[in-house]
């Protein structure tokens, strides 16, 4: 339930401005307004500081310690961690740039410049020539060497000579010994690489520090929000005022939690004005809250006006990703892996989106004994299933239209939800007559998809005409009918379009179920194929399933989500124009 908000403003006195605002943080249910949004942040330097640790937590994830832990800072770590990671960056950019050059000169072998230089301060000339392979023996000097091959059948010839020029034949082109030999550039590659080990062991002692710099960010994002509402606030002369949201049911309780703080002021407490955009609450009933894990990763926040449908997400997502996995085996996998590794899982997913992945689970393994499947097994020879997964067409056929059901009740329960919130505006006739057109549209479906029959002794046309008559008729309720009938009749051709493709959408979970339970089946019989070699077999049957399972929750978001986020709330009219509530408080390292 999405929480009523009240906009509060308090006044006190300008030498209590402290004591206001530590106490403010101590109750933390006011979501502070600023009165001069210009200025209401915190200075650069503890802004750099936040995000300096920021980028090294990012940077540091999935680092293991070792060692002892550094005597460092959460700062100080964090600005060494920076470095050492711009540090490998540019020693992995010399890198590739040394084996680059030593790719170019690699036909210059192992010959040491320091070598030929030596010779030529003893009087010995050494020059080197490309000239065609077949000439390559026409040099003449006191000694002549091959060196290397080059590009278009040609050589590279060395020759060395006390006094005088070789003898050349026709196409000998002299060729300048490059700036750097290959060896030298090898040296300094090892040296490169060495210091970029000795980098990597340094960022491996500073992994030992996430938790002293979370704990550092937490106490820079407190000072950041104190400087941001002292900053933002109205000061004058000896005024100081602030302005928020808090939630109704608490709004009331400030003036006198003010008084008990021995802080004399005021707290006037109005309502919401229409045009005015609280900050979104929810409050989320205990079995409903693992979903806000999946809203937390989308980032996603209903308006204040808006409908709170973390209840119809709870109850339709399991479902869904029930339908999309199609294997109670599966279904275990992800039902005890985060409850074996909890603290692990929770530590990197959070704890409502691990009890999500738990709630989903459980469903997809009750699913899979609905259907008689695990990890592609069939269990038909224990008991018959209720409904059975294959590629028979009595199959799909029954899964297309479980499918089908499935979206119809989906939208139409949105459509109807709405119609509740506009009840007693006649526009809520028109949200009814959606909801019984999309049952209409239900046998236009299964007409086009299945091929059943659509006549007049089915319900679907009755369903049709008067959804029709409710969506067109009380579009744009008027005392003008003509006006009336024409705006619902000039919207109703797109929406009628987009009612059918709403309702076709909901195949996506037979279909990727359907694959995905061919899939399982395909790795047992790839694996029973290699049964000779068991190792292999084995190799196939886990890394063929867990790559399947891989497969269902990218499906998850990619189906699952998606028929909650556009499907259902666009049929809802959610805009999703929200901006979380964030009450002035004291922060916990786990907020960070």
């Amino acid at each position: 339930m999405i929480v009523k908000m009240a906009k509060v403003y308090i006044a006190v006195r300008s030498s209590d401005r402290d004591r206001l605002l530590d106490r403010l943080r101590d109750w933390g249910v006011v979501h502070l307004l600023p009165v001069d949004a210009a200025h209401a942040k915190a200075d650069e330097q503890t802004l750099t500081r936040i995000d300096k640790i920021k980028r090294a937590l990012q940077a540091i994830s999935g680092v293991a310690p070792v060692d002892e832990p550094p005597g460092l800072s959460g700062v100080e770590a964090a600005e060494e961690i920076l470095d050492i990671q711009r540090r490998l960056a540019e020693r992995q950019n010399r890198l590739a740039t040394l084996h680059h050059l030593i790719e170019q000169i690699s036909v210059w072998g192992n010959v040491e410049r320091a070598s030929i230089d030596r010779l030529r301060e003893a009087g010995v000339q050494v020059l080197f020539y490309s000239l065609p392979d077949k000439r390559a023996g026409d040099v003449r000097a006191d000694y002549v060497q091959t060196v290397g091959s080059l590009p278009g059948k040609r050589s590279l010839v060395a020759a060395v000579m006390r006094h005088g020029s070789p003898e050349l034949p026709e196409g000998a082109v002299e060729v300048h010994f490059p700036a750097r030999d290959a060896p030298s550039i090898r040296a300094e590659a090892a040296q490169v690489e060495a210091d970029r080990k000795q980098d990597l062991h340094r960022l491996a002692q500073l992994a030992h520090l996430p938790e002293r710099m979370r704990l550092e960010l937490s106490q820079l994002h407190e000072q950041a929000d104190y400087m941001a509402a002292e900053r933002g606030a109205l000061t004058r002369d000896q005024l100081f005022a602030l302005q928020g949201w808090a939630p109704m049911d608490t709004a009331p309780s400030l003036q006198n939690k003010l008084a008990e703080a021995g802080i004399p002021g005021v707290v006037e407490t109005l309502e919401v004005q229409p045009g005015e955009e609280p900050p979104t609450a929810i409050h989320y009933p205990a079995w409903v809250k693992p979903i806000e894990g999946l809203f937390k990763i989308l980032g996603t926040v209903p308006g204040y006006r808006e409908f709170d449908v973390s209840i119809p997400f709870m109850i339709a997502l399991p479902i869904f990703a029930a339908i999309l996995t199609s294997d109670g085996g599966y279904g275990l996998v992800l039902l005890l892996v985060p409850l074996l590794f909890y603290r692990k899982v929770t530590r990197t997913l959070g704890a409502q989106f691990t009890h999500l992945l738990m709630v989903i689970g459980f469903t997809s393994f009750v699913w899979g004994i609905l259907i008689g499947s695990f990890f592609g097994f069939g269990l038909d020879r224990l008991y018959k299933p209720l409904v059975t997964v294959n590629l028979g067409e009595e199959s799909r056929t029954l899964m297309m239209r479980i499918s089908f059901l499935i979206g119809a009740i989906h939208l139409s329960a949105a459509q109807l939800w709405q119609a509740v919130r506009l009840y007693p505006d006649l526009r809520f006739l028109n949200r009814v007559g959606w909801a019984v057109f999309i049952w209409g549209m239900l046998g236009v479906v299964h007409m086009f998809v299945l091929k059943f029959p659509m006549g007049w002794n089915t319900p679907w046309p009755y369903f049709l005409i008067a959804g029709t008559a409710l969506a067109v008729f009380f579009w744009s309720p008027s005392w003008n009918p003509l006006k009336m009938i024409g705006l619902g009749v000039a919207n109703f051709p797109l929406s009628m379009l987009s009612a059918f493709s709403d309702v076709i959408s909901y195949v996506r979970l037979m279909a990727v179920g359907l694959a995905g339970s061919v899939l399982a089946v395909s790795f047992n019989n790839m694996a029973a194929d290699a049964k000779d070699v068991w190792p292999l077999a084995l190799a196939i049957f886990f890394l063929g399933h867990s790559l399947n399972i891989g497969l269902v929750l990218i499906a998850l978001f990619a189906h699952g989500v998606r028929l909650n986020m556009l499907e259902f709330c666009n049929n809802l009219g959610m805009q999703w124009t929200g901006h979380p509530y964030r009450p002035f408080l004291k922060r916990t390292t786990q907020e960070s």
